[in-house]
């Protein structure tokens, strides 16, 4: 006989993972039984967990200060621009 939980998420966090559950075609049972039979298959967590940092990396924080010295007219803004899709594409191939 199948064991009934409940689960608690806030509101925010509930919503976007029901949302990202429907573009994966799961239900939210569907993904607890899949991680309950790798957890226990596997006897680990059956996914990376990763501390957030409220901290951008330094990758990120180089992009930003780029992005907006481009912005300021500081730097040349050498970004590509596309009036189609195609064009993207072509670009993309090349």
């Amino acid at each position: 006989m199948p064991k009934t939980m409940t689960v608690r998420l806030e509101d925010d966090l509930g919503a976007q993972f029901t949302h990202d559950l429907n573009a994966l075609g799961l239900t939210a049972n569907a993904y607890f039984v899949m991680a309950a039979k790798q957890l226990v298959a596997q006897k680990r967590v059956p996914f990376d967990l990763i501390v957030p940092t409220s901290e951008p990396t330094a990758e990120t924080r180089t992009a930003l200060v780029l992005a907006q010295a481009k912005e300021l007219g500081i730097v040349a803004d050498d970004s590509p621009r596309f009036d189609t899709a195609e064009a993207v594409l072509d670009y993309l191939e090349s």
